[in-house]
């Protein structure tokens, strides 16, 4: 049996930051779903564009996936070679 430990945060984006904003995002489709634009006497609405919510619906299920599955940031480090 795997363990899988979950990280709290991936790149500075807290794991349950990531999973309100996915949960937004996806509220979001969800009311473009019912409708793109409304109006209601002199006032009106129109949502966001589909693509949009549809990028932003994959940025965020890619953070809180890595951070489920424990997947850490790389880190560059630079190395200076010296002659002795």
């Amino acid at each position: 049996m795997t363990v899988t430990k979950t990280l709290k945060s991936y790149r500075g984006i807290p794991y349950e930051v990531a999973k309100q904003k996915l949960q937004m995002w996806l509220d979001a489709m969800d009311a473009i779903a019912t409708g793109q634009s409304y109006t209601i006497g002199s006032r009106s609405l129109t949502r966001a564009n589909l693509n949009d919510i549809q990028s932003q619906i994959e940025y965020w299920s890619s953070i809180v996936t890595k951070c489920e599955s424990g997947h850490k940031s790389i880190y560059v480090q630079r190395a200076i070679p010296q002659d002795f």
